[in-house]
């Protein structure tokens, strides 16, 4: 497999995608969201309870910043989704594979096409969150809560891996389903995995400490490996060029 090859078929994708505005805003709206509800409810919470001690808000921000990864888990979704299916609908999947590239070659690029805006603009929600809700919680703590090492894990290794493990799994689904609504609807099965950890967290089955969140993330990096292999073995080229109509 030559990552140069794939290379070439992310930035391919990168301006296909420049000219669909839907994916754009599927790719913003959700980090918007995130950076901006969230202070303005721990900034409600707050005001309701002035009393609120200092040491319940570390635990209520760090099953807060578990969205971060719900919501890493459902923007790529629609790109994942478009890359495969919505290409085909448009026929402009068929040259790419009747290129010499490999099925891998083929799918780790349009993995990366989908990984790359998604971490950009979860990363850029993620910052905004940490400078609001430090801004709301500075007040009561006496310090800025963010960055912190939770965070940092969070960030650079659970959400990386939540990233590409949705993406497999929609790539997987795209190469089997005919539309982009059937196979963006199937990919929204990866958002339950995440809320679980979180509801887990909120009765005290499991605590989201670094510990954890490693442990997490080695999991879902195991679950990676497995997804592109099997997205591999399900990609039949032959049958999307002569039997997927």
């Amino acid at each position: 497999m030559r990552l140069s090859k794939a290379w070439l078929i992310a930035v391919r994708d990168f301006k296909i995608f420049g000219h669909q505005k839907n994916l754009w805003y599927a790719l913003i709206i959700f980090p918007v969201i995130i950076s901006v509800l969230f202070p303005i409810v721990i900034q409600y919470a707050i005001n309701r309870e002035p009393g609120l001690p200092a040491a319940r808000i570390p635990s209520i921000l760090d099953s807060f910043s578990i969205f971060l990864i719900i919501g890493a888990s459902f923007v790529p979704l629609g790109i994942a989704s478009y890359s495969i299916v919505g290409e085909k609908v448009e026929k402009s999947l068929e040259p790419l594979l009747a290129t010499p590239l490999t099925d891998g070659e083929i799918l780790l690029g349009k993995t990366i096409s989908a990984f790359l805006p998604t971490l950009v603009a979860m990363y850029t929600g993620a910052a905004v969150f940490m400078v609001g809700i430090d801004a709301v919680t500075y007040p009561i703590l006496g310090y800025y809560y963010y960055p912190n090492w939770t965070i940092g894990v969070l960030l650079l290794i659970l959400m990386p891996v939540a990233i590409i493990m949705s993406v497999e799994f929609s790539v997987i689904i795209s190469s089997r389903v005919n539309d982009v609504r059937s196979a963006s609807n199937f990919g929204i099965l990866m958002f339950f995995p995440f809320l679980a950890i979180y509801l887990a967290s909120q009765i005290g089955i499991i605590t989201l400490d670094i510990d954890t969140l490693l442990i997490i993330s080695g999991i879902i990096f195991v679950v990676d490996v497995i997804l592109f292999f099997v997205s591999t073995a399900m990609f039949r080229r032959e049958e999307i060029l002569t039997k997927w109509k």
